[in-house]
């Protein structure tokens, strides 16, 4: 069989879908809330940082990237106190803005498990491996302009757009090598656990908890 004769089994908008698939997975898992994403994508020219509050998520290795996702106040704090209250917090000790150190640590945490549920799918589905940095929330008043500190071989560039399930939008974008996995012979994907994914998001949350209050405590003096 010639090389050409092989089938596409995924490209870069491929890619897109998987990662799509594992954000509105993981933030359903965290929060209960349902969300769903366009079915429409936009292709863009380059990816930005826009306010209210985003992060952005570098990946290397098969092939690079740039993820980004920015929200918009009301669906981050849609979110944060869905995955607060599932997780048995008082709705009264709940941040009340999203610029709070807690909304900003929480969404970067879930954006986190968001990018590693999609490696691991690419690892198993595509026989390949990727890795990635940890993201950082960030609260922003205006548009930051980000490029990739690598090269990538004629990059795509796309936008989606996210509901969530009162109806509030967050966007999600791509810049990733324009790129193709052709399928050489037959293997098959392991499949992941969603109570080992639940249990991972529940981890780092405790991790970020722990965390706060001895952050708390020294500045007590304890």
């Amino acid at each position: 069989m010639r090389e050409n004769d092989y089938p596409v089994v995924c490209g870069a908008d491929d890619i897109l879908r998987s990662l799509c698939d594992s954000v509105v997975k993981v933030l359903h898992l965290a929060t209960t809330c349902r969300l769903n994403y366009s079915g429409m994508v936009q292709q863009i020219s380059r990816t930005c940082l826009k306010p209210d509050i985003g992060c952005f998520v570098l990946f290397d290795g098969g092939f690079s990237g740039l993820v980004v996702t920015n929200f918009s106040a009301a669906s981050a704090m849609e979110l944060y106190e869905r995955y607060m209250l599932n997780m048995g917090m008082s709705k009264e000790g709940l941040a009340s803005a999203y610029t709070a150190d807690e909304v900003g640590n929480v969404m970067g945490e879930l954006m986190n498990q968001i990018v590693g549920d999609f490696t691991g799918k690419i690892s198993r589905e595509l026989q390949t491996h990727i890795t990635q940095n940890q993201p950082k929330m960030l609260a922003l008043t205006k548009q930051v302009v980000l490029s990739v500190d690598t090269h990538l071989d004629q990059p795509q560039v796309r936008r989606v757009t996210f509901r969530t399930e009162r109806g509030n939008v967050f966007y999600l974008e791509m810049a990733i090598d324009r790129t193709e996995f052709i399928k050489l012979k037959d293997f098959e994907a392991e499949e992941i656990d969603p109570d080992a994914l639940l249990d991972q998001i529940r981890d780092g949350m405790n991790a970020i908890t722990a965390s706060t209050e001895n952050e708390l405590l020294e500045s007590l003096g304890m």
